[in-house]
């Protein structure tokens, strides 16, 4: 089963114990600028790297951060939620 968890300034996706999508961001002041979304490519194509960005939203919205996005994938999503 994959699992979405918040870490340090990312969002990593397991399965099981395997490591297999990160979604990481920089913090400055307030802001959070996500910077790199990445899937397995073994796991593409599943919704795998929009949950990551989504767990980033949540918690960013929980924080009460602003929330950009360097990564042209993240920018997409933000833009639709």
């Amino acid at each position: 089963m994959i699992e979405i968890k918040f870490e340090v300034n990312k969002s990593v996706a397991y399965d099981d114990d395997k490591k297999i999508g990160e979604c990481s961001f920089i913090e400055l002041d307030n802001t959070w600028n996500i910077i790199h979304t990445k899937v397995d490519s073994l796991y593409q194509g599943q919704g795998i790297a929009r949950k990551l960005v989504e767990c980033i939203i949540e918690k960013a919205k929980e924080e009460n951060k602003t929330l950009i996005a360097d990564c042209s994938y993240a920018s997409k999503v933000i833009k639709q939620n």
